[in-house]
């Protein structure tokens, strides 16, 4: 990210000068608005941030902040993930509004390869307002998604703000969920090519938010199990498995406006155009998939391990005919065929953290799936599976929330949680 040493007049966008560092220490207290100093070379974007053509990695390039919808739902998945949920620690509604606003502001500096506020230097005796660690990296598509858990609009007096659909999942057999891995007021998704540039990312917002906010749980994610650009290969699993061939395209209008993006009447007019999260965190039981074979491995998928081809079929993309595969297949049990037509759209990563004492990784599936209503879309499907399928054996669910992910910052007056904390459409 792009260093500035010697602050510009104006703010961000042309706006009133910003506060001096000397007139105006910290983040915290005063609630500082987030400085100016926009300065350095420039970036490739990348319009729209729904285009599967979201820029090619390599060019470390810059994704539209700005839209109708938040990026990093549609946006082609990037290879890098840092997932924080936070708890609200603040009962001052004005003050929660400041940090949001704020939040905003920083992730839209972020995502455009900027430095938060005034940057990684200044006053000797003041902390800096950019940790530092993201200089001279590229913005490396970084998007930043925000949304808000059940447990937010018993915060603020929004009780009466909590859309029908975003309800308390459900506990499902198998289930084994580690409390402090589960829930959350809210949560920001921060995905990019470059790991360094997604920390970054969560670790200068939950600076911002101290005192207001703390994290509850975070996950860290590598190698993009799901794909927003069907057209390529379908990344792998740590099963070595290619799976969600069939995932919604970010390309596909018709499809994300039917299954992923919230429609107007289909709740409070706040979270039109926006979204509902689904984070799972599925442990795999690594060492006994290992010892399994090679056949067994196929069968519990419905899918060749080689091209990914379902059973039968020549290549990954090819129709599946479900019946050839054992009932108990996943393939069979999740496709949207066997569904009435359930489709959500996934966006998973590889986790691994290292052992549980016993030898054991402890690794998996950090699995995000965005739909248009959880009671429609993942929870009737996550029952059948619990029931049902034969991958059961070889994963457990141990973390879990869910989230209502407001509609996109329209502009540069506009930001994060807007139409649901004020009366101003």
């Amino acid at each position: 990210m792009t260093e500035t040493t010697e602050p510009d007049e104006t703010g961000p966008e042309g706006s009133s000068p910003a506060p001096s560092r000397r007139a105006l220490i910290g983040w915290g207290g005063a609630g500082l608005a987030l400085g100016a100093a926009v300065a350095g070379g420039a970036v490739a974007v990348v319009r729209p941030h729904e285009a599967a053509a979201s820029a090619d990695a390599s060019t470390g390039g810059e994704v539209a902040f700005h839209g109708a919808h938040q990026a990093g739902i549609a946006t082609a998945v990037q290879d890098r993930l840092h997932f924080a949920a936070f708890d609200v620690k603040t009962t001052d509604r004005a003050a929660f509004i400041r940090m949001l606003k704020d939040w905003t502001e920083a992730a839209r500096r972020m995502t455009a390869g900027r430095t938060v506020g005034e940057g990684a230097f200044g006053l000797a005796e003041a902390p800096p307002d950019d940790t530092g660690e993201a200089l001279g990296l590229k913005p490396s598509r970084l998007t930043l998604t925000i949304g808000f858990g059940p447990s937010f609009f018993e915060k603020f007096g929004l009780a009466d703000k909590r859309p029908a659909a975003l309800v308390d999942l459900p506990h499902f057999p198998g289930d084994n969920l580690d409390k402090s891995r589960t829930g959350g007021d809210l949560c920001v998704q921060a995905c990019a090519d470059d790991p360094q540039v997604a920390v970054h990312a969560i670790r200068n917002l939950a600076r911002i938010g101290f005192g207001k906010v703390a994290v509850r749980w975070s996950q860290l994610g590598f190698g993009k199990t799901s794909s927003t650009t069907p057209d390529a290969q379908t990344p792998r699993n740590l099963f070595g498995f290619k799976d969600g061939t069939s995932n919604i395209a970010g390309t596909e209008t018709d499809r994300l406006k039917k299954f992923v993006w919230v429609g107007e009447g289909d709740g409070p007019d706040w979270m039109s155009g926006g979204s509902y999260l689904v984070a799972r965190r599925i442990r795999m039981n690594i060492e006994t998939w290992d010892r399994t074979s090679l056949q067994e491995q196929e069968d519990v998928f419905g899918r060749d391990k080689g091209e990914g081809a379902a059973v039968g079929k020549a290549k990954e993309h090819d129709k599946p005919f479900l019946k050839a595969m054992k009932p108990t297949a996943h393939v069979r049990l999740a496709h949207p065929d066997a569904n009435g037509g359930i489709t959500i759209l996934r966006r998973g990563y590889s986790f691994t953290d290292g052992t549980d004492g016993l030898g054991r990784l402890d690794a998996g599936l950090f699995f995000l799936a965005y739909q248009r209503d959880p009671r429609q879309g993942f929870i009737p499907l996550q029952r059948k599976l619990a029931a049902s399928d034969a991958l059961n054996e070889y994963i457990q669910h141990v973390g879990s929330a869910v989230f209502a992910v407001p509609p996109g910052v329209r502009d540069k007056n506009d930001w994060w949680g807007r139409t649901l904390l004020t009366e101003e459409a």
